[in-house]
């Protein structure tokens, strides 16, 4: 691949919800980029459009407007959308396990849907996977047997199953009690330093700060302020980014 070519590209994407009686701009004119190997983050208030800007990048949501590149290939039709989200991988907020299968069942189910693998080959990339996040132990256990911690680290593991290019992780610690947040962002942290391509939606400030290159600040479905993480995050620019950034101060002193 050309070096050149962004791992994503976003041009001027609109996205309109139509109601019976409301019409939603739920993005509105986003231009963004990011590298290959680049984490970025997507910071902002709720419903400010980062997590259906992360939902537009694997064709979970269609856009209204615009155009969605994965390196370089554009979203252009079923057949390419289908090829392009071979690359990418979601982490969700409510881990969406299926709950009768088992953790080892739930990771090796994915790459079977994906690609002519074996049950064999595909059970033994989940053990090792489940290995790899710290779960060997709990392989044979179904999701109400886990913590929310444990069962997001599945998540994880089920994810990185289909060897994606892209990850893309949308709030990934909003469901966890807080003394399990750490531990799933630990693992998001060292997935990260192995030079995964990641787009995380995220309130947490201070995993940004450790983990991304880039953060993009949402409000009302546009990007207002972006630029390399510690500069928009300690010094904001628009007056927007300084409230919200004080307002999660004010949430996160103890």
């Amino acid at each position: 691949m050309n070096h050149h070519t962004p791992a994503i590209e976003l041009i001027d994407v609109h996205k309109i919800f139509h109601s019976k009686t409301t019409t939603t701009h739920a993005l509105a004119d986003v231009h963004l980029q990011m590298k290959e190997g680049e984490v970025a983050c997507l910071i902002g208030p709720s419903g400010s459009g980062k997590s259906t800007c992360l939902r537009t990048i694997n064709g979970l949501e269609t856009i209204t407007r615009g155009a969605i590149k994965l390196f370089g290939t554009p979203y252009s039709s079923a057949s390419t959308a289908h090829a392009l989200r071979r690359d990418t991988a979601m982490i969700f907020q409510r881990f969406e396990l299926f709950p009768h299968l088992t953790a080892l069942e739930n990771v090796a189910l994915a790459p079977r849907l994906r690609e002519p693998i074996s049950k064999a080959d595909a059970l033994e990339r989940a053990s090792e996977l489940l290995s790899s996040v710290g779960l060997s132990a709990h392989r044979d256990k179904f999701p109400r047997m886990l913590s929310g911690g444990q069962q997001q680290r599945v998540a994880i593991a089920r994810a990185l199953a289909v060897r994606p290019r892209i990850l893309l992780c949308d709030e990934p610690t909003s469901a966890l009690d807080p003394e399990l947040v750490d531990e799933v962002l630990e693992l998001l942290k060292a997935i990260a330093k192995g030079g995964m391509t990641m787009v995380v939606v995220t309130h947490e400030m201070r995993f940004a700060r450790q983990v991304s290159q880039t953060c993009h600040f949402f409000d009302g479905g546009r990007v207002v302020e972006s630029g390399a993480t510690q500069t928009l995050l300690d010094r904001p620019q628009t007056p927007r980014l300084q409230a919200f950034l004080s307002s999660l101060q004010g949430t996160h002193r103890r």
